[in-house]
């Protein structure tokens, strides 16, 4: 359209950052948001909830806390599967301990295939004891997220560093 009845488009949205009606359907659902976003070098996860100054985020954690809390080699990747399934798992560990029980998974402009590292970080925080709706057939194999398709080596990094997740919290 052309003149001023012309509507704007949101920043966001023409820059393609944000789907306003995913965001929508999760914010009507009034249920904590379990956000899940996968970096160029680390997986990110976050427990928010919706405030009207602002999202407020309750629990952060990324792949970078795996290496420097929890024992994660420095030298394995940060967002691999084993990686997100453990960022997930630790997630989930905290976001018990701050009383939060169930959450809805936002993953924003995500490619949602079945196994990836978005359903990895989910099945970590399922495994934690958050209560998050989904389906079984996304969630990756159990040798996927021992890292079997990476490396022998990884498995019991994964073991060790769950362990120690798990002490944590």
């Amino acid at each position: 359209m052309r003149g001023t009845r012309r509507r704007s488009i949101f920043r966001r949205r023409k820059a393609g950052l944000t789907d306003y009606r995913r965001r929508l359907k999760l914010l009507t659902g009034r249920k904590p948001r379990a956000v899940v976003r996968v970096s160029n070098t680390r997986t990110t996860c976050q427990l928010v909830t919706w405030a009207a100054s602002g999202d407020l985020v309750t629990v952060s954690l990324t792949g970078s806390d795996l290496s420097k809390k929890f024992g994660w080699p420095d030298d394995y990747s940060k967002k691999s599967v084993p990686a997100s399934y453990l960022v997930g798992y630790a997630m989930g560990k905290a976001a018990l301990a701050q009383g939060a029980e169930e959450a809805v998974l936002d993953i924003g402009l995500a490619a949602s295939t079945p196994g990836n590292r978005v359903f990895s970080a989910l099945k970590g925080m399922v495994d934690a004891g958050l209560d998050i709706p989904h389906g079984e057939n996304v969630l990756p194999d159990e040798e996927r997220i021992n890292g079997a398709h990476i490396n022998g080596d990884i498995a019991a990094a994964v073991e060790s560093t769950k362990t120690k997740i798990e002490g944590a919290y």
